[in-house]
């Protein structure tokens, strides 16, 4: 582990932070705290001023979030089954909340990235793990955000080669400004130009009402026969809404905003402000992607997010289509920004290098060479790929993410129940109960993804198979919790008073956690899952390559 040595300017409460410079004044897009500014939250005028400071960290993630591939499955939803999968956007609301909420309050409370917590608290292998896979599925990620800056230029009239250039110029300099407050500002204009979506809505002007209806009525468009199609959409909305990702983004750029358990209130109303953005604007692709081809013989035939302006285009006119191209182009940067982060965080953390926007270049050179490193070779790949590369890149990255969600939900449950790493504000039970299904319901759905990339012509049969076989696994697990919690020791109610000031104490301090059998046995089987199912997904993508 490397040494962190201590800035003398620096407060001596400065925890577990592993960078100087992660402890300071917030300085954040549309406002300032000063580290010694502890005076009461009083009055209406002085609250905003503070939720102005602190927005930033949920807004960015969760727009981020409605990225290149983003456009992509939401206009395949619109296009191919009209707005009857509203209604699972509606289901992921608590699910982007509860998952967001945990990480949100992990950076507050440690001082410390998801990655580096994995490591210390779960070992060499899973922190490892965490780092190499999190870097494949960025990078991959990347040359979607890239794929979708080049469908923007060619709908544009722009030359490709140029846009992608200008667009890794643009993504490379924002960061390196050595500003925080100037790359967040940055951050949230194009989080303002996402806005794009909802002119797009009213000049295609889809049925409203037929639009709330679908949004609370649960539909499965097509029937039995259409089942393993459905589910595959599904599948793609919970990955590009649910993504590895954004869980080692916002912890790390909570902590580097430099934000602490007492402005928790004001991040988690940042996080609602961020949900509300890309469920509308989610909501809106389906919507007027819908209304674009309904009655057309496009309707049911999506191919790419150009297309999808192209519909758009013959349906509202050419400023409705232009529109949409400036806002892929918009999502795809701002997608490429967090995506980046993550990873340059992640690796700062787990080897112990500075890794702050808060610095120059010359300050946390590692920091900005993985950063800039990964933009350049995204942007490489893109530029020397095929239509049809592309497309197996896309489809591989979905898989990899779906693949890969479970198990990142689980490593956070786990460290949010660890009372060593966040004392009075660890996981209450219902949390806990919640967190628990939707970890089964993505194993569910992550099965079904694997099964349906390596049996391209899975039946509905096996996939309610399957779903049935979780499900009672489901109760099985269930019912030994239930079981298991009533005959243990009833452990003491967590003190939960002044824990406004309680930050987790240095790693090094922290007795290493009891690994119950159950636990191991767990863990052993995800290992196991993950093992198999990558190397199912990496065989299968290889014979397609190679067959084509």
């Amino acid at each position: 582990m490397a040494n962190v040595m201590l800035d003398p300017k620096v407060p001596a409460a400065r925890g577990a932070v592993l960078d100087d410079a992660h402890v300071g004044d917030i300085k954040g897009a549309l406002g300032t705290i000063r580290l010694d500014d502890d005076a009461p939250r009083r009055g209406l005028s002085v609250r905003l001023k503070t939720l102005l400071a602190i927005i930033g960290p949920g807004l960015i993630v969760m727009v981020g979030d409605n990225d290149a591939g983003a456009f992509s499955t939401y206009g395949q939803a619109g296009q191919n089954y009209g707005t009857q999968l509203l209604w699972t956007l509606l289901m992921l609301i608590p699910v982007l909340y509860v998952n967001q909420e945990m990480v949100l309050r992990l950076g507050a409370v440690t001082g410390v990235g998801h990655a580096r917590l994995i490591l210390e608290r779960f070992g060499r292998f899973w922190g490892a793990f965490s780092v190499v896979d999190l870097f494949l599925l960025n990078a991959l990620t990347l040359v979607t955000e890239f794929i979708g800056v080049t469908l923007a230029a060619g709908y544009l009239g722009l030359p490709k080669a140029a846009s992608v250039v200008l667009a890794a110029a643009i993504i490379i300099a924002s960061a390196f400004t050595g500003s925080f407050q100037r790359f967040e500002r940055v951050a949230v204009t194009l989080c303002v130009g996402s806005l794009l979506l909802v002119p797009i809505y009213f000049l295609v002007h889809p049925k409203t009402s037929r639009m709330a209806h679908d949004f609370v009525v649960p539909s499965m468009p097509g029937g039995s026969g259409q089942l393993a199609a459905v589910m595959l959409v599904i599948i793609s909305i919970v990955g590009t809404t649910v993504a590895p990702w954004q869980l080692f983004f916002q912890q790390s750029y909570v902590i580097d905003k430099r934000i602490t358990p007492r402005f928790m209130r004001y991040e988690k109303i940042d996080l609602w402000i961020g949900i509300a953005v890309v469920i509308v604007g989610a909501a809106a692709m389906m919507g007027f992607t819908a209304a674009a081809f309904a009655g057309t013989d496009g309707f049911g035939q999506f191919t790419s997010a150009a297309d999808v302006a192209k519909g758009i285009e013959d349906k509202a006119g050419h400023l409705a289509g232009v529109l949409f191209a400036i806002a892929l182009l918009d999502a795809s940067i701002i997608g490429a920004f967090a995506v980046s982060l993550s990873t340059a965080y992640a690796v700062g953390d787990v080897f112990g290098i500075k890794h702050s926007l808060h610095r120059g270049v010359k300050g946390a050179k590692g920091f900005y060479g993985i950063y800039a490193g990964l933009v350049v070779t995204a942007a490489g790949i893109t530029l020397l790929s095929t239509e049809y590369t592309q497309g197996l890149m896309t489809q591989f990255v979905q898989v990899l993410a779906g693949v890969l969600l479970p198990s990142a939900t689980v490593f956070l449950l786990l460290l949010c129940n660890d009372k060593a790493v966040l004392g009075p504000w660890v996981n209450g039970p219902k949390t806990n109960a919640f967190t628990a299904a939707v970890v089964g319901v993505l194993v569910m759905l992550s099965l079904i993804l694997t099964a349906a990339v390596v049996w391209p012509d899975i039946s509905s049969e096996a996939i309610l198979w399957i779903m049935a076989g979780c499900g009672v696994a489901g109760v099985l697990v269930a019912g030994y919790s239930f079981t298991s919690g009533r005959t243990a020791t009833k452990e003491d109610p967590i003190d939960r008073t002044g824990r406004e000031n309680w930050r987790m104490p240095p790693l090094e301090t922290l007795e290493k956690p009891v690994v119950s059998t159950a636990r191991k046995v767990g863990m052993g089987a995800l290992r196991a899952y993950l093992l198999i199912a990558m190397i199912m997904v990496i065989i299968k993508v290889v014979q397609t390559a190679l067959g084509h």
